[in-house]
């Protein structure tokens, strides 16, 4: 197993050259380390963003976004890597998402680690995923993600129903 040792933001391309999301959704501020199965991503909860609470906090349920954005990155780098684009996909969901906190603190620096568990020929994964403040675990689950070889029958089929 190779150790993972954070990387200054630099040595990433900027978040929106690694996502496809724009605008109020693209949640994730930066990259700072990626292996093979490992991804370390970064968030500024924003006082003045649309998620904000009365306190400026983000609710902590928004963390699941967080966590999916994460595992986007890792695969759209593992694939920029590999001199490809990755192919679209969908959030699943997650068996259980453990929150510790009921938000994420106004201006709170927030650390997204995910870890792959499995991945299938089909495009099916599963990561391991925590978000942590100043060292402390505040949300956690295992989620599930799936990149269908063709996206636009995927979706079509899933409201062809």
């Amino acid at each position: 197993m190779t150790a993972t040792v954070d990387i200054p933001d630099t040595a990433f391309p900027p978040i929106d050259t690694i996502l496809p999301h724009r605008g109020t959704m693209l949640l994730l501020d930066s990259v700072s380390a990626c292996e093979a199965e490992t991804v370390t991503a970064h968030a500024q909860v924003d006082a003045t963003a649309w998620y904000a609470d009365s306190d400026g906090a983000m609710p902590a349920w928004i963390g699941i976004e967080l966590m999916a954005q994460t595992i986007a990155a890792h695969i759209s780098l593992l694939a920029m890597r590999a001199g490809g684009i990755a192919r679209p996909g969908v959030l699943l969901g997650a068996r259980r998402y453990d929150a510790h906190v009921a938000a994420f603190a106004r201006d709170a620096a927030l650390r997204i680690d995910a870890k792959e568990l499995l991945r299938s020929e089909e495009g099916h994964s599963a990561y391991e995923c925590t978000i942590s403040h100043d060292g402390v675990c505040c949300a956690e689950a295992v989620v599930k993600v799936f990149q269908p070889t063709d996206f636009q029958t995927f979706i079509e089929g899933s409201f062809g129903s």
